[in-house]
C-alpha cells in the first residue's frame, strides 16, 4: 500500500511516498497538494532526516530506498549515492565511474528521472565545465540552493 505525505522546506513542498516499508519517491510539487496526513515511521523517519538536512546536520540518508527504473537508470542512481556531501561532479565523470565513457546523456536522462532527489544526490552533478545544467528537468535554483547548503555545512570543504 502506498503512504504518502506533504512536506514543506527551503526548496519548496515535497510529496513523500512510502510503499512497503520502503521509500520510493520524493516529488518536487508546483503547487499545494492537499492530502490527508498519513502515519507510518518511515514518513516520520525521513521527514526528521529532510529536516535534519536542510539545516546543516546531516550529511547521509538512513533510509531503505526502493527505485523502479531500467538497469542502467539503477546503476546510475546507486553511482549518485557515492558522491560525497558538499561535492559535485560532471555527468562525463558519472558515466566514467560506470563504465560508460559515450553514456553521457543518458546519464542525464537517467539523472533526470531520478524518484528520491536529494536522498539520492542528483543535484551534485553538473556540467562538465561545473556549469548548472538540469535538475528534476529545469529547476536549476534547487540545484545551486542544495549545493550552496551542503558547502556552507561541509566540514571538509
Amino acid at each position: 500500500m502506498l503512504i504518502q505525505r506533504i512536506m514543506e522546506t527551503p526548496i519548496g513542498t515535497l510529496r513523500i511516498e512510502v510503499k512497503n516499508d520502503q521509500l520510493v519517491k520524493i516529488e518536487f510539487l508546483k503547487s499545494f497538494l492537499h492530502i490527508e496526513h498519513e502515519d507510518h515511521p518511515l514518513l516520520d523517519k525521513t521527514e526528521l532526516q529532510l529536516t535534519e538536512y536542510f539545516v546543516g546536520n546531516r550529511q547521509q540518508f538512513t533510509l531503505p530506498l526502493s527505485f523502479e527504473g531500467t538497469l542502467f537508470q539503477q546503476e546510475v542512481w546507486t553511482a549518485l549515492q557515492t558522491i560525497p556531501y558538499g561535492e559535485s561532479c560532471s555527468y562525463q565523470a558519472l558515466a566514467q565511474k560506470i563504465q560508460r565513457d559515450k553514456a553521457v546523456r543518458a546519464v542525464g536522462q537517467a539523472n533526470r528521472r531520478n524518484p528520491l532527489p536529494i536522498v539520492i544526490p542528483c543535484h551534485r552533478v553538473v556540467g562538465k565545465n561545473g556549469s548548472m545544467t538540469g535538475y528534476a528537468g529545469t529547476q536549476i535554483d534547487k540545484k545551486k540552493f542544495l549545493l550552496s547548503l551542503e558547502k556552507t555545512h561541509c566540514s571538509h570543504v
